[in-house]
């Protein structure tokens, strides 16, 4: 599973911020690693310098499911981490909520056995 971690002009990128994004992001997306080819984390400051919210960092990710359309979320937040703990969460409920749906149809999906047409 690739990361890849873009950011705004108002977010500084650093090997910190980095690894801990990443650490993250595998932390919560472990038992789907088999699934998911590439996930995307874009960071943004709402408001940038301009004003002080309750909400001002904006984390959204998108994940690319093998065999599926890619699957993306995003938190708003007071904090960069809250906002991308919230991102995290809410993507691992969504690719768990597909997966679930996917199996469902599979299971749901059977065809006729042929036996069942003869006289």
């Amino acid at each position: 599973m690739q990361i890849q971690i873009n950011t705004d002009h108002n977010i500084e990128g650093h090997q910190a911020l980095a690894a801990h994004l990443i650490g993250v992001v595998k932390s919560a997306l472990t038992r789907f690693s088999d699934h998911i080819t590439h996930v995307d984390v874009h960071l943004s400051d709402e408001n940038s310098n301009k004003k002080s919210g309750k909400t001002d960092m904006r984390c959204m990710m998108d994940a690319r499911i093998k065999g599926r359309q890619p699957v993306a979320v995003t938190h708003q937040a007071a904090t960069l981490n809250q906002a991308v703990d919230g991102a995290a969460d809410k993507l691992t409920r969504l690719i768990q909520s597909t997966r679930g749906r996917q199996h469902n149809q599979k299971s749901h999906k059977t065809d006729p056995s042929m036996s069942e047409y003869r006289e």
